[in-house]
């Protein structure tokens, strides 16, 4: 089940408490981002686990390598009738009464087959390709949408934060996988007109564009919740009283005061929205077979648990390491920028 970033109780501390911890640490003159750095070089747990998600990405982005060089097979093309050599002897990719091969640890069928054939570890790697990227960007979409949505309720306030607090209580109230649920169903069976633009119900941007969608109300809240603290503050009266335009005032100055927050966000987002995409894709509202993913994989497996468990256990596995990498290391970077902040995620 996916999980749901909670909001602060308690807002990112303006520079002024930066350079108080930075005298009490006895560190002068130096600023909150490289005061942020340090933290985190010292946190080697969370630097870690930074550095095994960069692996799990660079090892995804060389998914065609492993496919044309070492597998010599493609991630959707089915290998039932054919047999192959392990350890001298020669066995079925999928026997008689349809059990696939189990992991040969060479390089053909490094982690077996599926049930119609296909190499595993090469669908892992471009699963792992289609997952990473639906969790980047539609973390990316949910961040920016949040901010500007966030901007506008908080500073503006009035009538436009009435409007935009409404929608998003009423994206709050449904469960994140209920809705993304609803949404990809209708989606994939009509797929999506935006304007001149014609997007496939079968179309991994529809995986995209609902999960983004989703997690809005989980980030926008607590951004507006941070301007209107922000927009109190001397430095915005300050650029008000030099005539700056609200725009202004909200891009120039309240928006690089959200930094941090953003930065925390955007981590623990990717991490919840590639859980997320495995969910919707296991109950058939995400990504649309043939394509791989890590949830796909995970569904397609189910029923072979049994007699092929690792249909099962590989691509949930990688889930989880790439889950925790992220979370862990989203926890690190969030006690560098503040230790008293509470960005966490609750399940």
């Amino acid at each position: 089940m996916a999980t749901e970033p909670a909001t602060t109780d308690e807002a990112f501390r303006a520079p002024a408490a930066f350079e108080e911890e930075a005298r009490r640490e006895g560190v002068h003159g130096v600023g909150p981002w490289r005061l942020g750095v340090r933290r985190l070089r010292r946190n080697r747990v969370a630097l870690f686990f930074g550095f095994l998600f960069v692996l799990l990405v660079l090892v995804c982005v060389a998914a065609p390598i492993w496919s044309k060089q070492v597998a010599h097979t493609g991630p959707n093309e089915n290998h039932l009738t054919d047999r192959i050599v392990v350890d001298g002897e020669e066995k079925d990719v999928v026997a008689l009464d349809g059990v696939p091969i189990g992991p040969t640890w060479q390089g053909e069928f490094f982690l077996g087959a599926d049930k119609n054939g296909r190499d595993v570890m090469v669908r892992l790697l471009y699963g792992g390709r289609n997952s990473l990227v639906i969790g980047i960007t539609a973390a990316l979409m949910t961040t920016v949408l949040s901010i500007i949505l966030g901007l506008l309720a908080g500073f503006l306030r009035g009538r436009t934060d009435t409007a935009i607090r409404g929608l998003l209580d009423v994206m709050w109230s449904f469960p994140v996988v209920i809705l993304g649920v609803a949404l990809g169903v209708a989606l994939a069976l009509g797929g999506l007109q935006l304007g001149p633009i014609n997007i496939s119900g079968d179309s991994l941007l529809i995986t995209i564009f609902v999960i983004g969608l989703v997690y809005i109300p989980y980030m926008a809240r607590p951004v507006r919740g941070q301007v209107l603290s922000l927009r109190e503050k001397e430095f915005v009266e300050a650029a008000r009283a030099q005539g700056a335009s609200p725009l202004r005032v909200m891009f120039g100055e309240v928006l690089p005061n959200l930094a941090s927050t953003v930065l925390v966000f955007f981590t623990l987002l990717i991490a919840n929205a590639i859980l997320l995409e495995a969910a919707l894709s296991f109950l058939g509202a995400g990504v649309r077979p043939p394509n791989p993913s890590w949830g796909t994989m995970i569904d397609e497996g189910v029923d072979r648990i049994a007699t092929a468990p690792h249909l099962t256990i590989v691509p949930g596995l990688m889930l989880v390491i790439t889950v925790l990498s992220l979370n862990v290391f989203g926890d690190g970077v969030r006690d560098a920028l503040d230790p008293r902040a509470k960005v966490r995620l609750e399940h």
